[in-house]
Formats: structure tokens, C-alpha cells, sequence
């Protein structure tokens, strides 16, 4: 992590490339953000829209940690990555997504590590290479229920 006396305190917006989200609820640069709503209404597809767009446009990496998914779910947004050329296959150092799941089949405590390694990752691209991170974590309820 970077040292106190380093840390930026101006307020920055984050663009994210979308501009409903740009406009009416801004994302700041190093902030955190919650994503909620009901099943079907979108969530997983706005992840993968930010995703992209930080792969493309800004040069950055996203760490999506699944926490509980459905396998079915992880199969899709991992197949998305690979279609959209997020994830390169010839040569995976030049991918721009990390994807670390646990399932919902898996005991608790795997499923609780899924989060930790998800931001181990997400500090390693921000410490070692220096790069802009995106850290998603779906379903943070599900990583607090595997810790209890």
C-alpha cells in the first residue's frame, strides 16, 4: 500500500465510458461503490460493460472476485471477457481481467477466500505494476455469510 504521505487527497471523477452513470452518479477515483438491486435487473452486465471499458479505453485491469456464482454465471461472464478480447488466450500477461471464483457448491471458507484473493490480486496491479484497478466482489453478502 502506498505510503500516508503519498496518498492523493484531490477528489477525481472516474470516467467510466458510460454516460448515464457519468451524469448521474459519478464514480470517484479510489472510492468505493455498491451496486444493488433485485435478479435480472442488470447488475452482471454493467460489471462487464466497466470491465470492457477500462481494458479499452483507459489501460487498466479489473479483478472480479464471484463469490458464491452460480457456475453457470462465471462460465458466461468469463466467455464474455474472451469474446470482447478482455481476456487474451495466445498470450495471457496481456489480459486485462483477473477471474477468481468460488462457487455456490464450494464450503464456506473457500468461498470466503475467494474475496481476500480477489484483493490480494487487486493490490499486486496497483502495488507492482502500478496500474489502475477496478476490484469487483459479487456477491459481498455471500463473502460476509461464508465468514460467519
Amino acid at each position: 500500500a502506498p505510503a500516508f504521505t503519498q496518498l492523493d487527497t484531490k477528489l477525481s471523477i472516474f470516467e467510466t465510458g458510460i454516460k448515464v452513470v457519468d451524469l448521474l452518479a459519478p464514480y470517484r477515483r479510489g472510492g468505493k461503490i455498491g451496486l444493488f438491486g433485485g435478479a435480472g435487473v442488470g447488475k452482471t452486465v454493467l460489471i462487464m460493460e466497466l470491465i470492457n471499458n477500462i481494458a479499452k479505453a483507459h489501460g487498466g485491469v479489473s479483478v472480479f472476485g464471484g463469490v458464491g456464482e452460480r457456475t453457470r454465471e462465471g462460465n458466461d461472464l468469463y466467455m464474455e471477457m474472451k469474446e470482447s478480447k478482455v481476456i487474451n488466450q495466445e498470450n495471457i500477461s496481456e489480459s486485462k481481467v483477473a477471474l477468481v471464483y468460488g462457487q455456490m457448491n464450494e464450503p464456506p471458507g473457500a468461498r470466503m477466500r475467494v474475496g481476500l484473493t480477489a484483493l490480494t490480486m487487486a493490490e499486486y496491479f496497483r502495488d507492482v505494476n502500478k496500474q489502475d484497478v477496478l476490484l469487483f466482489i459479487d456477491n459481498i453478502f455471500r463473502f460476509v455469510q461464508a465468514g460467519s
